[in-house]
């Protein structure tokens, strides 16, 4: 009785350390970003200039920004004023996405690169802050609370 009962518990606990260890394993962040992105809210200097749906926003162009990540690392952004780049993009640990090689003309004042700091990620959202202040919109540091296409 004795040896069935440690049998039993010892393929009880078995099978819970086999389930616990089968959980979903998330995606790398990598694969996770990868994917066609809009701009839901844009913060400049944590003011709030765009929130999507709102007619009242003070910089209704942010309705046309997309944020392309592909799967091979090629980025497509156009911008608040419509403006499109292509490039490549790059990810330096979990917290910052690095948009390189964008022309055909590049963004003003950025030498071609564009960097951000990933406050958030998820399947349905990222957040991400411009490193440097952006000089199109008056040397402003911007959030963007994008959401998927």
């Amino acid at each position: 009785m004795m040896k069935q009962l440690q049998l039993v518990l010892g393929l009880t606990f078995s099978i819970l350390i086999l389930v616990a260890g089968c959980k979903g394993k998330k995606k790398p962040l990598s694969e996770r970003i990868a994917k066609a992105w809009i701009a839901e809210t844009v913060k400049h200097d944590n003011t709030l200039v765009y929130e999507k749906g709102n007619n009242g926003s003070s910089a209704p162009g942010y309705s046309g920004y997309l944020l392309i990540l592909g799967t091979d690392n090629s980025v497509t952004l156009t911008e608040l004023e419509g403006t499109t780049f292509t490039g490549t993009w790059e990810l330096q640990g979990e917290t910052r996405l690095i948009l390189r090689n964008l022309g055909p003309e590049e963004p003003t004042g950025s030498g071609g690169v564009l960097e951000y700091t990933i406050r958030s990620a998820e399947d349905n959202k990222l957040v991400l802050v411009g490193v440097k202040p952006s000089i199109k919109t008056g040397n402003t540091v911007n959030e963007y609370s994008l959401t998927v296409r």
